[in-house]
């Protein structure tokens, strides 16, 4: 690979993996960082049950199709398998228990640090690490100081430890929905949120019907004024692909709630004031981006998100993001959303290099085939597949 500009990727989950793929067609040499012990990413570490919402035909990451029928509704261990697949045949070096502290610039474009003491230079750097290491626990009324048991919905696997108790799952979006009927099957289970329960139709979720394409469009759109604000409330829309959760919802199996305005002790208080002894609430309440690595670099907010625009930093040119929500469209938080993002990220990352901002770079790739991706097709595939991977520990 020599005279090929290094990228260091920090992240090796779908985020990391796409980008990598995208930056070789860019003619980069991508180092993929992971923290954790194989580059798959947070996908092991979800609710056993999670079952996404998207047909396989339209889940995938660039350059290897998600196996299976077009029209099956992937869970949560075949999205691992399918991540381990893409990993080793992906044509770039992969270090895993390579967790990154820092990242400061250079002369040479970035310093990255790992825990270790590892130190890496690289011409751009991409931060792909995602949103899991840092679950958003909201200051709820009272929560502070009550004393029942508060989790996040990330440290939630099976309703078997719940069964016989009162739960409340705060939260209207998809994973609080699935979790609540989930646990209202053995404990008494409310779902409670400041915003209303919004499902979407299931006939909508045919993978038989072109509404899956629309749908794929709508979410590839930049995030801006030109974004319908319909497209965006459909988005956020639980998908209910049989109505089996609708009905639950609808039948009490959880009841839905009003967020509550207060806790003491072992009780929450309902806004009507109605008191109530619960055992468990489970935060259903998101994530955010965990990038305190490029704290000391000066590329976040005070409230630690990327200054960035369509994952572009606009702060120091030759870093750049991939995975965070909206960062660019309705998908970008998305395994089926990073390709579009990688590609435009890789793009922009290469019209830095040839500017030559902000030190003088090596030569970009100029015999128009190296640095692209080498496919290697496994038997019967009728299509180019990722190519393969160089591990190291």
């Amino acid at each position: 690979m020599s005279g090929m500009d290094t990228a260091i990727v920090i992240g090796g989950g779908q985020a990391g993996l796409g980008t990598a793929f995208a930056l070789r067609n860019q003619g980069f040499c991508p180092v993929v960082l992971e923290a954790g012990p194989e580059p798959v990413g947070s996908w092991p570490h979800y609710y056993d049950s999670l079952v996404v919402f998207t047909p396989a035909r339209f889940f995938s990451l660039p350059g290897m199709p998600f196996p299976g029928a077009p029209g099956h509704f992937p869970a949560r261990d075949e999205v691992v398998a399918y991540l381990r697949q893409y990993a080793s045949r992906l044509d770039c070096e992969i270090r895993t228990g390579a967790r990154v502290v820092s990242v400061v610039a250079d002369r040479d474009g970035y310093a990255v640090t790992t825990a270790d003491g590892t130190r890496l230079h690289g011409a751009v750097v991409v931060a792909a690490s995602g949103c899991f290491g840092n679950p958003h626990r909201p200051g709820l009324p009272g929560l502070a100081d009550w004393t029942g048991r508060v989790l996040h919905s990330c440290e939630y696997r099976t309703p078997e430890p719940f069964a016989g108790q009162r739960v409340v799952v705060v939260g209207s979006g998809t994973s609080a929905v699935q979790i609540a009927v989930e646990l209202s099957g053995g404990a008494r289970t409310s779902i409670a949120s400041r915003r209303p329960i919004r499902f979407t139709r299931p006939r909508d979720f045919d993978p038989r019907e072109y509404v899956w394409r629309t749908f794929e469009q709508i979410g590839r759109i930049p995030v801006g004024p030109l974004l319908p604000s319909a497209a965006v409330s459909f988005f956020r829309a639980v998908p209910d692909s049989s109505g089996a959760q609708r009905r639950a919802v609808e039948q009490g199996r959880p009841d839905r709630r009003p967020l509550f305005s207060g806790a003491e002790g072992r009780e929450l208080i309902w806004p009507d004031g109605t008191r109530e002894q619960v055992d468990t609430v489970v935060l259903c309440t998101g994530y955010l981006p965990a990038l305190e690595y490029l704290r000391p670099l000066g590329a976040l907010t005070p409230d630690g998100r990327p200054r960035q625009r369509h994952g572009l930093s606009t702060s120091h040119p030759g870093l750049a993001y991939v995975g965070v929500e909206g960062q660019h469209t309705l998908l970008s938080a998305a395994l089926h959303g990073v390709g579009t993002d990688a590609r435009h990220i890789a793009r922009g990352l290469r019209a830095h290099i040839v500017r030559g901002e902000p030190a003088l770079r090596r030569p970009a790739v100029r015999d128009g085939t190296a640095g692209r991706p080498r496919f290697s097709p496994p038997p019967g595939d009728p299509e180019p597949s990722v190519p393969r991977t160089r591990r190291s520990r």
